[in-house]
């Protein structure tokens, strides 16, 4: 068995399958990869004021969806660390709402948040590759369901990837770049 290998299905709640079945293959640094090279292709057509485009009332900014990349892929890292050195205090959920309503008022430069993404994303990867193959395959509890920390890092990749096509689709198509 591949120990980062793709995580079975009693190693997630299944809200994060939808996420978990954007990536392909049973590579979990691919995963990551491919999807940061799939956001990179993206983020290169932004301009500093297309990221300010929300494209209804009451949605988010580009902007504040990249910002949202970000803050997921760090708690999703913390909580992957945390179960990974064995810690079996259950982990509180995070309110993606409340965190983009505050993070939304910041005066960041894309390039900023586009240069923490990649930074990020690099030290992600870093922390994966650190592991045992037997912490991969730790599961914990993260807002009240198991979570090993494989499917965290498929987490993170899916998660990313669906916003890549949710940008794609609302934020960049329809002559609006």
């Amino acid at each position: 068995m591949n120990a980062w290998g793709r995580p079975e299905a009693k190693e997630f709640a299944p809200y994060y399958k939808t996420y978990i079945d954007q990536c392909s293959g049973d590579d979990v640094f691919a995963a990551l990869e491919g999807a940061e090279r799939e956001r990179s292709k993206i983020t290169r057509l932004i301009t500093d004021e297309r990221a300010l485009f929300s494209y209804g009332p009451g949605k988010w900014r580009l902007v504040d969806v990249l910002q949202h990349l970000i803050d997921c892929e760090r708690v999703f890292a913390y909580r992957a660390m945390r179960i990974a050195r064995g810690d079996g205090t259950p982990l509180p959920g995070f309110e993606e709402n409340a965190y983009a309503e505050i993070a939304s008022g910041t005066t960041r430069r894309l390039n900023d948040v586009v240069e923490e993404m990649g930074l990020l994303r690099r030290s992600t990867v870093a922390l994966f590759k650190g592991l045992a193959p037997k912490d991969a395959i730790r599961i914990g509890t993260a807002s009240g369901d198991p979570f090993s920390v494989r499917a965290l890092g498929w987490a993170i990749a899916g998660h990313e990837l669906h916003h890549v096509r949710i940008i794609n689709e609302r934020y960049l198509d329809h002559g609006n770049t």
